[in-house]
């Protein structure tokens, strides 16, 4: 045997860990491409109740085993589970995962309630498992410069948020309708990335108090649970001195398909991220003083499966449990309270 041929065989290899898919709807097949296209992890299998869904998917990992439910998957050897499945089994699917040592990253919401969220981070934490959520603006270009700006201290003491998004078709599940399955309605569905990503830039400050007004077909209602919102009024104070105001719904005639923006306004000036034309993908950020704007970020963006691509980027990288998922818990903490829990 020659030197370099002993040289060869001492060498350690790199194995790259194995993923499974649970879901792989539009939401679960976009995250399934972009993971594929970056190409840290190997796609293992594919696990879905409709043969359909798997059918369409499958060329993206040819090699997958195709399987239909989480017991499958989890038998499987696989390091990590993504999960795009219905709300009311993020959180059961997610400490099922975890439980048996596999990393998740799941489609928001992670849980129904603050409750169910802080189950699923325990879960993690004492498992020593890698667990991330798809808030995915955060990944715009858009949103990572106004976070900039606020940290670098561009625009002062940050003294106001308004956020908004309107979504003018609402959505197509029956599911997300029902209380009990989804959790609430547009606030939980729309709202918990507008609280993330305020909470997010700002750093996470405490929360003072709380108010809101929900409704559904234009009647105000008594209680979260009663029925799901199409339009909520939300007010957060913060410990800064800081007030956050945000509105969201589904169906509104807001004369475009989408209306979508995050601004904040502080002594030094304002940053705001919108969305352009109505589109749900399109953003632009830009810097306020006084009457002038400057143009900050604009389209063409690539960034709706990067927070997918992270979380597998770090399941290569060895990453354990990571501490920051215990943001998923003020985030839910703070939709709890809009939603009077």
């Amino acid at each position: 045997m020659t030197q370099a041929s002993i040289e060869s065989s001492c060498a350690p290899t790199t194995t790259r860990p194995r993923v499974g898919f649970l879901g792989v709807g539009w939401i679960g097949h976009h995250r399934m491409r972009a993971i594929a296209e970056a190409d840290v992890v190997e796609i293992a299998a594919i696990a879905d109740s409709v043969d359909a869904m798997i059918a369409q998917a499958a060329p993206l990992a040819p090699d997958a085993k195709a399987l239909s439910t989480l017991e499958e998957l989890l038998d499987q050897d696989i390091d990590g589970v993504v999960i795009a499945t219905p709300t009311a089994l993020h959180a059961e699917q997610s400490i099922r995962a975890l439980a048996r040592g596999k990393a998740v990253f799941c489609q928001k919401p992670l849980g129904r309630t603050a409750k169910e969220v802080r189950a699923v981070i325990d879960t993690a934490r004492s498992a020593n498992r890698l667990l991330a959520v798809d808030l995915s603006y955060r990944f715009t270009e858009a949103m990572r410069q106004i976070r900039r700006l606020v940290h670098n201290g561009e625009l002062g003491h940050v003294y106001a948020v308004e956020l908004t998004f309107h979504n003018a078709y609402g959505p197509d599940k029956p599911w997300f309708y029902e209380p009990a399955l989804a959790g609430g309605g547009c606030v939980i569905d729309l709202g918990v990335h507008l609280v993330d990503l305020a909470l997010w830039v700002l750093d996470f400050p405490k929360i003072v108090r709380t108010s809101s007004r929900l409704f559904a077909n234009g009647q105000l209602l008594s209680t979260s649970a009663e029925r799901a919102e199409d339009y909520a009024l939300a007010t957060i104070d913060l410990e800064t001195g800081a007030t956050v105001h945000l509105t969201c719904s589904w169906r509104l005639p807001a004369g475009r398909d989408a209306a979508i923006s995050a601004a904040f306004y502080g002594t030094r000036g304002g940053a705001a991220m919108r969305n352009v034309n109505g589109s749900f993908y399109d953003f632009v950020a830009e810097l306020y003083r006084g009457t002038a704007s400057e143009t900050l970020a604009a389209p063409p963006d690539a960034w709706f499966g990067r927070a997918a691509v992270e979380w597998a980027r770090a399941l290569a990288a060895g990453t354990s449990f990571d501490p920051s998922a215990e943001r998923c818990a003020e985030v839910a903490a703070v939709l709890d309270r809009i939603y009077g829990r």
